[in-house]
């Protein structure tokens, strides 16, 4: 009960109390008087009790906010709704709730705000896959490498030999195939990889000569390159990975695959390709040999 209401009600049992004793002018004056300053103690006394409960109540409400009660309380047990902290809590925790639902409710955009803020030209296309996956074919073109610029400074032979329709598993979506090359339509952040299938077999010529000789050339070397050509006159190198090994005589032939992949940024024009140190020595089988990328972001 706030003090004012405890004032207003001090004041009118107070003066039911004197009405009452002018009421009845008969009964004798120091009973009127007696009664008078009995009622009146009474009042003192329970207004002053109510002046501290209220001063208590305050206090706790306070120390609620302050962190002076640090008592642990549940809402569902009843030692805990009888704690002067309780209903503070309650209602913190309900009004808490309540701004906390509807600051969500405001930040969720409606359906027609959404369709604005996508650009148009997705909401027509919808999300296109920007991916690549080219195999090796059986048809080689030629076994000789393009010829370069005398500027250019790639390494190894490009390889060409690419299935470029849909058959296996190669697929263009989004970028396109350019003399053994995938041409990037949208900048962004690419993954790029390639595997190359290494089939070593010596001539027949060569079996009978010298061990010296035939060690050296069966220790052969294998390195695949990934390049990015752009406008700037030589290529750059992105990847590369490398292999020595030597096979048995005895062996009909020997056979090791290279893989490499990474993340780069790519530009719109920029062209990816694979080289190698001796082509020859590839099998472009569609399962043995490729070479892809997709954009990640």
């Amino acid at each position: 009960m706030a003090r004012g209401s405890e004032g207003h009600f001090a004041a009118g049992w107070l003066a039911h109390t004197l009405s009452f004793v002018v009421w009845y002018p008969t009964v004798p004056n120091c009973l009127l008087l007696f009664k008078g300053q009995r009622t009146a103690r009474e009042l003192s006394f329970q207004a002053i009790s109510l002046f501290k409960m209220q001063i208590k109540y305050s206090k706790s409400g306070i120390a609620c906010f302050l962190k002076e009660d640090d008592s642990d309380w549940d809402p569902n047990d009843e030692e805990s709704m009888n704690s002067p902290c309780w209903q503070v809590k309650w209602q913190l925790r309900q009004f808490v709730r309540k701004m906390i639902l509807r600051t969500y409710e405001e930040s969720i955009p409606t359906t027609s705000e959404k369709r604005q803020n996508i650009p148009p030209l997705v909401r027509e296309r919808g999300l296109q896959r920007v991916a690549a996956h080219i195999t090796g074919t059986s048809r080689r073109r030629s076994t000789v490498s393009i010829p370069r610029s005398k500027n250019e400074k790639a390494l190894g032979q490009k390889i060409n030999a690419w299935e470029t329709s849909r058959k296996g598993h190669s697929f263009l979506n989004n970028l396109h195939l350019r003399n053994g090359e995938l041409v990037i339509h949208q900048t962004g952040f690419y993954y790029i990889y390639s595997q190359t299938y290494f089939r070593f077999q010596e001539p027949e010529e060569i079996l009978g000569t010298v061990a010296t000789e035939e060690n050296r050339r069966k220790n052969k070397q294998m390195v695949q390159y990934i390049y990015k050509s752009t406008d700037y006159p030589d290529p750059i190198l992105l990847m590369k990975s490398a292999r020595n090994s030597c096979w048995s005589k005895d062996s009909e032939y020997g056979l090791y695959s290279i893989y490499q992949g990474g993340i780069f940024e790519l530009k719109e024009n920029d062209r990816i390709f694979v080289s190698v140190t001796n082509e020859q020595l590839i099998d472009m089988d569609q399962e043995a040999s490729f070479f892809g990328a997709f954009l990640i972001g």
